[in-house]
């Protein structure tokens, strides 16, 4: 058994990783850190494992996990790393954006499994990628890879509450999310470097922009991601493009019909539609932002690291209504 510790277990991530792991055939949790919780029971906090564990939250970091996830605010990642250096020996996936861009400062491997299976596989120390780049990366992946992207990259996504994570906020507060939708972050979002970067290690030659445009959605889970860019493939080369690229991945699922987020949410699968208007390719991709956009995709990345069957703790079923 992999024997698991989840530090800033609290949280809506760390609730996720909960519910799976604790039905993880591979796995035990036996440490679950909090500073706010420390000594309440996990399911006086995550109330939906109410008779799933008898597990308590610690202010104490445990040392004989054999992985550590990092579920903790970003930025906070590398000062826990330093403060506990034995760590460094340990697995580790983070789920925070400290580790995500390549540095060489650091040894963490970009975990979007679709892109460096082999890497993550290889790895001791993995960053799990956002939520907003994994679904945005996904759609557009496959045109990197057949150096089709050629001009300006345009998206448009939008996201559930659960996005901002657990804090109170004045923007998930239930009387300003219902009925309503912002824009936030236009052309600034904090992903927009990962995915260049994906899409750059994908075809080193593209040196475009992408204009991403983020919303707040008035429901608490998933992400819809539109993005679009010309291409000169037609609509039968690009449906083959795409099947052929995600045939042996078992998470990505390229659909005949426009998606939508009940299909996917409480799931780690992506759904990916395209379709071609004149010379633009319009792909879009929708996930559960709180699993294949985080905690799920960390479960399988975790299996890779352990060379357990991928999709073991992963055979999740969509909510659907």
């Amino acid at each position: 058994m992999i024997r698991v510790s989840i530090i800033g277990a609290s949280g809506y991530t760390g609730g996720e990783l909960l519910r799976i792991l604790l039905n993880h055939p591979e796995c035990e949790v036996v440490h679950c850190f909090s500073l706010h919780n420390a000594g309440k029971a996990i399911s006086a906090v995550h109330t939906d494992l109410l008779g799933d564990t008898s597990l308590c939250f610690s202010n104490t970091v445990y040392r004989d996990a054999e992985v550590y996830f990092l579920c903790m605010g970003h930025a906070k990642s590398r000062e826990f790393i330093a403060e506990h250096s034995w760590l460094q020996e340990k697995y580790i996936i983070d789920l925070s954006n400290d580790f995500r861009l390549h540095s060489e400062d650091n040894d963490f491997v970009y975990g979007l499994p679709e892109l460096h299976k082999q890497q993550i596989a290889q790895a001791k120390h993995v960053a799990n990628p956002g939520c907003f780049a994994t679904a945005i990366q996904l759609a557009l992946l496959p045109l990197a890879q057949s150096k089709l992207l050629t001009n300006d990259i345009h998206v448009s996504a939008i996201t559930g509450s659960t996005g901002a994570g657990q804090s109170l906020t004045d923007t998930v507060h239930f009387s300003w999310r219902t009925n309503n939708v912002q824009v936030y972050k236009a052309f600034q979002h904090q992903h927009v470097p990962e995915i260049v970067q994906s899409l750059q290690h994908a075809q080193p030659a593209w040196n475009n922009a992408l204009r991403f445009i983020p919303y707040r959605g008035n429901f608490t889970r998933g992400i819809l991601a539109s993005c679009y860019t010309t291409c000169s493939l037609s609509q039968n080369e690009l449906t083959e493009l795409y099947h052929n690229y995600y045939h042996n991945q078992l998470f990505v699922h390229v659909v005949g019909e426009q998606p939508d987020i009940k299909q996917v949410v409480n799931t780690n699968k992506c759904f990916l539609h395209v379709e071609k208007h004149d010379d633009v390719v319009l792909i879009t991709s929708v996930i559960d932002n709180l699993i294949k956009g985080a905690s799920g995709q960390a479960v399988q990345n975790m299996n890779l690291m352990f060379g357990v069957a991928e999709q073991t703790g992963l055979s999740l079923k969509a909510t659907a209504f």
